[in-house]
């Protein structure tokens, strides 16, 4: 039997990936950086048995992948010679500067946290790395591309190594992806958690969806051509792709619902492209023409950003052959965003830091930094962060159809101060779907709500 052997990461990938979105890169740094973290880490295996090395230059090509700065990525290649080889602080900050040397700190701090303690001492260090994030939020980037890799081998470990690892993969760094608006390494690290957290339930998803993905292969290219066809009728040029759902994201699914693999419907998802927001309206407006949409499940990220500032139109339509499917739309910035997250919005010269202006643009890290400073305990620190990076969101429509969206357990008095702060001071009564309901009362997905207001109040 003949064995494919795994492609070797080289040094002409972080090159050629980088020449892909900067062109005129001065490569000088990175050669530098390689040659110095070949030198300290010469002799060390992983439990691979793989030259150490080869950790290094993945989590180098993942942050390339994120388009980050050479700075960030020199950084990559030398994260984890603090903590694993002889070389100092000052010897790094010497021959790379006090920018790489803070970084490569920043990571190597987070790294010795244990996540895994007493409550008291979970907190504190969940406080330590929020801290190094707010300080120059490229260390937990580094950090993200560190865990990819190390998650993608995480075989090698003994079973309750495993474990843990996956488990503080799942509550801590996926969650901060989807924060940081990363969705591909949200999405990655969250199915290879799932994988080595219920591998029996994790193998028998995996086999049903690649079935799936055979079976659905000729429906995927009939809706894509169907979508295409359409859509140029009216004047749009779009990038269609179909996919079947990973998964992880079809098992929460499964959970949240109480039903088996085979009562879930909308297994496909579709995404198009466009070039204007005006388009991506029109593209709605065709796709509702073609195919009935399921009340309830339109979500319009377009005028109301998510925190990590994602935008697309999400629809549910029934497809083709009586099938559920979901539908995303967004331009190509959008999707620029959606891929890249925050390192989107923060292109770094060398030597820039966060700053005030940066961290405006992500309420919620704002947010984390004024606990970080205001929060004496803790414990409550860790509330905060916790509800923070697990948000629960639920969607609501204004009586126009506007989209709000709000945490899980808002009130009608929440809804009212989204819209304006003077509706909130104002609000006497609400209605949900036209009738009456107390001013108390949980709002739900879907529902629409009315405010009563009153100069009075």
């Amino acid at each position: 039997m003949l064995f494919r052997r795994k492609k070797v990461t080289r040094f002409n990938d972080i090159v050629e990936q980088v020449e892909s979105y900067y062109p005129e890169a001065d490569l000088s740094l990175l050669e530098k950086a390689y040659v110095f973290s070949a030198k300290v880490h010469r002799g060390q295996v992983r439990l691979s048995g793989e030259p150490y090395l080869i950790h290094p230059l993945e989590v180098a090509v993942i942050l390339a992948r994120m388009r980050l700065d050479l700075e960030t990525i020199a950084a990559g290649l030398l994260h984890d010679v603090l903590e694993d080889t002889l070389t100092t602080y000052e010897e790094l900050k010497d021959t790379f500067g006090p920018g790489i040397a803070e970084l490569v700190e920043g990571v190597t701090k987070i790294s010795r946290l244990h996540f895994r303690s007493s409550e008291e001492a979970q907190a504190e260090n969940y406080r330590k790395m929020i801290l190094a994030m707010t300080k120059d939020i490229r260390v937990i980037l580094i950090k993200l591309a560190d865990r990819l890799h190390n998650m993608r081998t995480l075989k090698y470990h003994q079973p309750d190594k495993r474990r843990t690892i996956a488990q503080e993969t799942l509550d801590i760094y996926a969650p901060i992806a989807g924060r940081l608006g990363i969705d591909w390494i949200k999405t990655e690290l969250e199915d290879l958690a799932f994988r080595h957290l219920e591998p029996k339930i994790y193998a028998s998803l995996a086999r049903r969806v690649k079935r799936e993905r055979k079976k659905r292969e000729k429906y995927i290219e009939e809706v894509k051509g169907i979508l295409h066809e359409r859509l140029k009728e009216q004047g749009i040029e779009a990038e269609v792709s179909g996919r079947v759902k990973e998964p992880y994201s079809i098992y929460r699914k499964m959970q949240r619902l109480g039903v088996e693999f085979d009562e879930i419907y909308d297994i496909v998802a579709f995404r198009i492209i466009v070039d204007t927001v005006k388009e991506c309206y029109q593209s709605l407006g065709i796709i509702h023409a073609l195919w009935t949409p399921v009340p309830g499940k339109f979500k319009d990220y377009i005028a109301l950003p998510k925190a990590n500032l994602y935008q697309s139109l999400h629809t549910t339509v029934i497809g083709p052959y009586g099938e559920r499917m979901e539908i995303q739309i967004r331009t190509w910035d959008m999707h620029r965003v959606a891929e890249e997250g925050i390192a989107a919005h923060w292109k770094y010269k060398e030597g820039d830091k966060i700053t005030e202006e940066d961290v405006k643009k992500f309420g919620w890290l704002r947010q984390i930094l004024e606990w970080q400073q205001e929060m004496e305990d803790s414990r409550e620190f860790l509330s905060s962060l916790k509800v923070d990076l697990y948000p629960a969101e639920v969607y609501v429509f204004t009586p126009k159809g506007e989209v709000k969206e709000l945490p899980k357990g808002a009130t009608p008095v929440d809804f009212a101060y989204s819209i304006h702060t003077e509706v909130g001071h104002h609000c006497a009564g609400a209605k949900v779907d036209g009738r009456l309901v107390p001013l108390d009362y949980q709002l739900r997905s879907g529902e629409t709500v009315e405010i009563i207001t009153s100069p009075k109040r």
